[in-house]
C-alpha cells in the first residue's frame, strides 16, 4: 500500500539527530592573539553573510541572505563574527528564548577550518550566555562528527530526536550533507 506521500510523488527521508546541552563549564581554548570576535552590526553584516553563504548545507546565497536578514532584524537572534588577523572567517548565531538559548548557524570559511577557531566561538558564546544569565545552552549538531566537536567543548548529548523530511525533487538533505545522517 502506498503512503500519501508516495501517491503524490514525494520522497521521504528520516533523521535521528542529537540534542546537546552545555555543562556550564566554559571551554578552555589555546590563546590566539590573532582571533577577535565581535557582534554583527549594520557595519559588518555583509561580511557575516559572505562567510555563511559559503556553507552549502545552509542553502543558496539568496536563501542564506534572506534568512540571515530576517533573523538579524529579530531581537531573539544575536550574530557574532570571528576574525583571524583581521579577516572575517567564522560566524555563529545565538537564539535566545527566555532562559534558554541555542547555538546555531556556526560557519567557518573552508580555508580556515581545522585551525581551532570553532573553539573560540563556542567559548565566546558560553561566556555570553553566562553574562545574560541564561539557564540552558543547547545545540543541535547536523551529524555525528559535529556532535563530537561540541562534546569537546562541554556539550553532552541528552536526547536523540527523530524527524522527517519530505521533498518532491532535487537533492535530499542527506545528499547535501554528503550522505551523513
Amino acid at each position: 500500500m502506498l503512503s500519501e506521500l508516495e501517491k503524490n510523488q514525494f520522497q521521504y527521508e528520516e533523521f535521528v539527530s542529537p540534542v546537546q546541552l552545555w555543562n556550564n563549564q566554559v571551554a578552555r581554548v589555546a590563546d590566539n592573539p590573532g582571533v577577535t570576535i565581535e557582534e554583527v552590526t549594520g557595519e559588518n553584516v555583509q561580511e557575516a553573510i559572505d562567510v555563511e553563504s559559503t556553507i552549502k548545507e545552509f542553502g543558496s546565497k539568496d536563501t542564506i541572505t534572506k534568512v540571515f536578514e530576517e533573523q538579524f532584524a529579530h531581537p531573539s537572534f544575536s550574530y557574532y563574527l570571528l576574525r583571524l588577523n583581521g579577516e572575517a572567517c567564522s560566524t555563529a548565531c545565538l537564539f535566545q528564548d527566555g532562559l534558554d538559548a541555542r547555538l546555531e548557524s556556526v560557519a567557518t570559511l573552508e580555508s580556515h577550518r581545522g585551525k581551532g577557531l570553532i573553539g573560540h566561538l563556542i567559548r565566546f558564546i558560553q561566556e555570553e550566555t553566562r553574562r545574560r544569565g541564561t539557564a540552558n545552552l543547547w545545540v543541535l549538531p547536523i551529524n555525528e562528527a559535529v556532535e563530537k566537536v561540541y562534546a569537546r567543548y562541554g556539550f553532552t548529548t541528552v536526547e536523540r530526536m527523530r524527524s522527517g523530511h519530505a521533498f518532491l525533487s532535487g537533492k535530499s538533505i542527506k545528499d547535501i550533507r554528503g550522505g551523513h545522517s
